[in-house]
């Protein structure tokens, strides 16, 4: 994953660069300069719009009591997207007016969350009930390799939830 961080940091530049002279040479040098201060306009004032109405959902959502994840994510990409907008280039701010769309924002939410493990704590630092986790310090649990034991140790290994030296849970 780093080397992709790393070769998408070299070559951004270098593509925004190819692709400004294209654009430079198709409609001219201020033309080119001009649509790109429109486009940080529009990400500045689509910024605001949208991060209100997000602001406003994710309000309702912890009024109704429920976790706007959701709606955490959404902020994010939105975020994303105006700094993407910011950012002087062409290819950037295509992606940061894909980022605006609601539905492609929404299909990239549900693939991030998809591949993320993630774990809701309550305000107190507690894990909600039903998330199924198990929380062991490093004294209460060992892989086991086999029935019996450790390599050469002859010893079996004991798991913490059983009464037996088998491994069997009680």
């Amino acid at each position: 994953m780093g080397l992709y961080v790393i070769a998408a940091i070299l070559l951004l530049p270098l593509i925004e660069i190819a692709v400004f002279i294209w654009i430079g040479g198709m409609i001219g040098v201020l033309p080119t300069i001009l649509l790109t201060v429109i486009t940080a306009l529009a990400g500045t004032i689509m910024l605001r719009q949208q991060g209100l109405s997000l602001v406003t959902r994710m309000q309702s959502e912890l009024n109704a009591g429920r976790t706007p994840e959701n709606e955490v994510m959404q902020g994010a990409m939105i975020v994303l997207a105006s700094i993407f907008l910011l950012i002087p280039g062409f290819v950037t701010d295509a992606i940061g007016l894909l980022l605006f769309i609601p539905p492609v924002r929404q299909a990239l939410v549900r693939f991030i969350i998809s591949r993320s493990n993630v774990i809701i704590v309550d305000g107190a630092g507690r894990r909600r009930p039903d998330d199924h986790v198990v929380d062991l310090d490093q004294n209460d649990w060992a892989e086991k390799d086999s029935p019996s034991g450790p390599a050469g140790s002859g010893q079996p290994k004991i798991s913490p939830w059983s009464d037996e030296r088998d491994g069997k849970p009680s």
